[in-house]
């Protein structure tokens, strides 16, 4: 007999939650264990009730959901996290799928789509919509510039951090793409601008661009 999946379902909004737990609820097998409208509660109810998936919204009202997935999953890595969300760009994607998260869907996904994804996470499988995958393999077909040899006094964070700027994100963008505190990455930046004897954004930009980063 196939144990029961326990679900969490996170969202702030109370009539998309209420029809995310009754589709999950007729579903057999599965059983909603708890429902949560804020981040900070849905790091608490994941650690007391100990959910197998999580189902995230994106934005909520205190931290991001990107932000409640990386703590979940730092307690709990085997925890599968579903992103089902109206962000469709592709910073909240790579954001999610840093912090942790499986899957990725778009609240207009069809309900068997759901319920498909609930248990591929579960599976600890990688799921996304139609669209985001195209995005996803999009991004990773798409000629990269090695960052192996380039720049090798920076860290890899300190790459990472250097080829958003010169891609034109600002210090909130790279923070939530990173899932970084912003103190933190204005610690990356500074730490940068002096390794690469650099005096400002400007000039770290065509520094970084000409090396081929931020394309």
């Amino acid at each position: 007999m196939n144990e029961r999946l326990r679900v969490l379902v996170v969202d702030d909004h109370p009539l998309f939650r209420f029809g995310v737990c009754t589709l999950l609820a007729n579903e057999p097998l599965v059983d909603v264990v708890g429902e949560a409208a804020s981040g900070a509660h849905a790091i608490s109810a994941a650690s007391a009730l100990r959910p197998d998936v999580v189902v995230m919204d994106l934005h909520l009202p205190d931290i991001s959901g990107a932000e409640a997935t990386r703590h979940i999953v730092a307690e709990r890595p085997d925890v599968g996290v579903l992103m089902l969300t109206m962000a469709d760009e592709s910073e909240s994607v790579f954001s999610a799928m840093r912090a942790g998260a499986r899957g990725y869907l778009l609240k207009d996904a069809e309900p068997d789509e759901i319920i498909r994804a609930v248990h591929a996470v579960a599976r600890r499988e990688a799921i996304f919509g139609p669209d985001i995958a195209t995005r996803v393999l999009g991004f990773f077909n798409h000629a990269q510039p090695s960052t192996d040899t380039v720049f090798p006094e920076l860290t890899v964070r300190e790459r990472e951090v250097l080829s958003l700027i010169a891609g034109g994100h600002s210090n909130t963008a790279i923070a939530s793409t990173l899932c970084l505190s912003p103190k933190t990455v204005r610690n990356h930046i500074s730490n940068v601008f002096s390794k690469l004897h650099v005096a400002d954004r400007a000039e770290a930009i065509v520094r970084a661009r000409e090396a081929g980063l931020g394309r």
